[in-house]
């Protein structure tokens, strides 16, 4: 699958959310949860930096590091629906930022069990903040469903851009790592 056709893909998947930009739509839940990893930077820059960490490493990290994520993510969102919520839940999510930014700008390789540890803390963050901000009359399951939907394309964004650029462009994508971890700096700042 060649760049252009991946992008349009991922173009094709979120366009209904753009026509739902606005609230009372009555949908039931989906579309809430496909937006909101991508309507928050915080999210947005996490679950994109986990794909393109993800495509930075080799062997069963590949898929290891992305669907711990997710699950872990779907954990934390069911602990969130239940009204469970994390001391500096706000923090830990822009230390992950700031994590998973370095972690890409160093392309760091870690043993596989401290990588998963990590992603899964930084993902139960995420999904109990996910979890806390269940729309009202919106169903949890289809919520969950929508955000780790989303999750997984941006995921599967960040890795697929990594795996397609030449290796000429590595140093750019550390770069993209760095950025992320500035915005993560500024995050805890915040």
């Amino acid at each position: 699958m060649t760049l252009k056709r991946l992008c349009g893909a991922l173009a094709l998947l979120l366009t209904p959310a753009l026509a739902f930009a606005h609230p009372g739509h009555g949908d039931n839940g989906l579309i809430a949860g496909l937006g909101h990893p991508i309507g928050g930077l915080d999210h947005l820059l996490a679950m994109l930096a986990v794909g393109l960490w993800a495509a930075q490493q080799q062997g069963a990290a590949r898929w290891a590091l992305p669907c711990t994520f997710v699950g872990t993510m779907l954990l934390g969102g069911l602990l969130g629906f239940e009204g469970l919520d994390l001391p500096s839940l706000e923090s830990g999510i822009a230390a992950s930022v700031l994590a998973l930014g370095l972690a890409v700008a160093l392309a760091v390789r870690p043993p596989l069990g401290l990588a998963i540890g990590a992603t899964a803390l930084f993902a139960l963050f995420h999904g109990v903040a996910h979890g806390l901000e269940l729309p009202d009359m919106s169903s949890p399951w289809a919520y969950a469903i929508g955000f780790a939907a989303a999750t997984a394309a941006l995921h599967g964004a960040g890795f697929a851009l990594v795996r397609m650029l030449p290796r000429a462009a590595a140093p750019l994508v550390r770069l993209a790592g760095a950025a992320s971890a500035g915005a993560g700096v500024w995050l805890l700042a915040g």
